[in-house]
């Protein structure tokens, strides 16, 4: 029998629920016809299995029948998309569970500003209507207290007042009192007839059939069917203290985006809080991944800027010129074609910067009683900034020197440190063989030894007088070009071989370009520095797959929570959107931690070094913090993305 007198503002029609199991199903409910008017007080009885829960959750759209017809209004349930369905959860209806379904993490005001924060309603305004239906349910002292420091019934009770934030102009009622003793049973159900009294539709889903006497309508459901409508006894006392008004209106636009993203944000940061070494964990494989690109690329600028060094210290953009075929051919010392009018040739080419003979011999080399073999390097004047050699004391030798074949000796630090001057060594004479040389200079030490090493002596007289004096000949052991600055070192190249092969007849030496040398070496400190990347990017990857890895086993942990938040009226995008900004969150630490890895790296890295040193781009900083936001939201997405869909009857089942 029917009682309804008022208009349904809840309907249903052959409402059907099945549920698969193994290959058959088990119909749950079967063809139900209910009705329920606005500003009823309705008891749902029946014993476990009844269905009386499932109903419970189709009625407050949890969650979709198999078969029939549900109405809320004029809105049949069964068109509406889920965000749709959210919204009717979140502006219509109020949950009362009776485990509660507060969310650990927050205070009792947190817990009950929920269901506004997906409605839009400003901060202040909703801490402010959050604090005032705690107050008016007897819980002004407990506000800050967290679930876990509240008893049951109080519990109870913030779990009505978040049922209430938004109005819950049906408050339904799952047990509301089954896990109270009886005197906070007795409190539950006097604010219950309270809301009743001021007019909220009131479902209570019980299989006490004495809670179930306090409403004005019971309905009895037995094995998924509708056995009795009756009218109830309507006993006990309601709480006659009126609830605060609500005036708080929600917000649109970007300030309810805001809202929601700020919201969102700080769950993220609780949980990272709350699950400290999980987060740290997730974090690590981002650190490395991070660390070893910012730190691969400063190694790879560091080697290229080290192997430019080198080479400046043989010559920057210089072509030598050597005789034979190349370096390995046993003729090259039998070929005497390189001479001093092809130098003198070569200078006058309108690619040529300058032009330095060089002819070399070892000899002995004495001072007083120290005597050493070192190399006597017979150059031209323009020989000492071609291959970027520096005066430290005295002076070098001219053109006036090479002309005259005058036997002036720069020396070398390692000359210096070998035949041990008394004092400094410049105006002193040496014997290079049996040659006399008086000392008008001594080069800085070389800030590195490419092509040779530190240790070796080497003198430098004009070629003049090494070829006449010492060596009796005309020939040149080769000659190093310097190319000008605006000219393309490979252009200057094939210049240098049609002229010298005119001259000689025939291609009888060989070109060692150090610019092509500079580029290939480059190009090969680039190649390396990509593949290390490479192997970095793909640990940045693996971190990236621990991320998804963690944030899945999140969702899993916290599907309760999520089926909390999907009954108070959020929206698939608020749920997305929340556990996207936690991955982000992880990933976008875990990069500022990399990156600061990676300079510390650098420092100590330079107390070990002297001679080199990690360069930093800002580019690949930025790059490497773009990738950790990136891997975020690439990772991030398809665990938020479970999240979304679950399923909100079957979220709030899962403890």
């Amino acid at each position: 029998m029917n009682n309804v007198r008022t208009p349904p503002v809840l309907k249903v029609e052959k409402l059907r629920r099945e549920f698969p199991a193994g290959e058959g199903t088990i119909t749950v409910l079967k063809d139900i016809d209910l009705e329920i008017g606005a500003g009823e007080m309705v008891a749902i009885v029946g014993q476990s299995g009844s269905g009386k829960s499932t109903l419970m959750n189709i009625l407050g759209c949890l969650d979709r029948p198999t078969g029939g017809v549900y109405m809320v209004g004029d809105r049949a349930t069964s068109e509406l998309e889920p965000d749709e369905l959210a919204e009717l959860r979140r502006e219509h209806f109020g949950f009362i569970f009776q485990r509660y379904h507060l969310l650990g993490d927050l205070s009792a005001v947190g817990n009950v500003e929920v269901p506004a924060v997906y409605a839009g309603v400003p901060p202040h305004d909703r801490k402010e209507r959050a604090k005032a239906l705690l107050k008016r349910l007897g819980l002004e002292e407990r506000t800050g207290h967290r679930p876990g420091q509240l008893s049951g019934g109080q519990q109870q009770r913030v779990s009505i007042a978040r049922a209430l934030m938004n109005g819950g102009e049906i408050v339904l009622a799952d047990e509301p009192t089954g896990a109270l003793d009886s005197k906070s049973g007795e409190e539950v159900m006097r604010i219950l007839k309270g809301l009743h009294a001021e007019g909220h539709t009131v479902i209570i889903v019980t299989h006490d059939k004495a809670v179930a006497e306090h409403c004005q309508r019971v309905i009895e459901i037995k094995d998924g069917e509708i056995i009795a409508d009756r009218a109830g006894a309507g006993q006990g006392e309601a709480d006659t203290e009126p609830l605060p008004p609500q005036t708080a209106r929600g917000r649109t636009g970007l300030a309810a985006l805001a809202d929601s993203f700020n919201e969102a944000f700080r769950m993220a940061v609780l949980a990272m809080n709350a699950h400290r070494m999980r987060t740290f964990l997730t974090m690590l494989g981002i650190i490395i991944g991070i660390a070893s690109v910012v730190c691969v690329v400063a190694l790879g600028a560091g080697s290229r800027q080290k192997v430019l060094e080198q080479i400046s210290s043989i010559g920057t953009n210089t072509l030598e010129i050597m005789p034979g075929s190349g370096f390995g051919d046993r003729r090259s010392g039998a070929i005497r074609t390189l001479v001093v009018s092809d130098a003198e040739a070569l200078a006058t080419q309108s690619y040529v910067d300058s032009v330095t003979p060089l002819v070399r011999t070892s000899v002995t080399v004495k001072y007083g009683s120290v005597a050493n073999t070192g190399t006597v390097q017979g150059v031209g004047s323009a020989y000492f900034r071609v291959k970027g050699l520096e005066i430290e004391q005295g002076r070098l030798f001219g053109d006036e020197a090479i002309a005259t074949s005058a036997q002036d000796v720069v020396i070398d630090q390692a000359t210096v440190k070998t035949m041990k001057f008394q004092g400094s060594p410049i105006g002193e004479v040496i014997l290079l063989g049996k040659t006399p040389a008086r000392i008008i200079g001594v080069l800085k030490a070389q800030t590195s030894s490419f092509g040779g090493s530190n240790d070796s002596m080497n003198v430098y007289l004009p070629y003049t007088a090494v070829n006449t004096r010492m060596l009796g000949t005309t020939t040149l052991r080769s000659i190093t070009v310097r190319v000008k600055d605006d000219t393309e070192s490979a252009i200057a190249e094939n210049g240098v071989v049609s002229l010298l092969t005119k001259r000689h007849g025939t291609k009888d030496f060989f070109i060692i370009n150090t610019d092509q040398i500079r580029q290939t070496i480059t190009a090969t400190t680039q190649t390396l520095t990509v593949l290390i990347s490479a192997i970095a990017i793909i640990s940045l990857i693996v971190g990236g797959i621990g991320v998804m890895n963690i944030m899945l086993v999140s969702v899993t942990e916290r599907t309760n929570e999520i089926g909390v938040r999907m009954a108070v009226g959020a929206r698939r995008a608020d749920i997305m959107q929340q556990f996207l900004i936690e991955a982000v969150l992880v990933c976008l630490i875990g990069g500022v931690l990399g990156i600061a890895f990676a300079l510390l790296f650098g420092v100590v890295f330079a107390q070990f070094s002297s001679d080199f040193r990690l360069v930093y781009s800002t580019g690949s900083i930025v790059a490497a913090f773009a990738c950790s936001t990136l891997i975020g939201v690439v990772f991030g997405f398809l665990p938020a993305r479970s999240a979304a869909k679950l399923d909100p009857v079957a979220a709030l089942s899962r403890d």
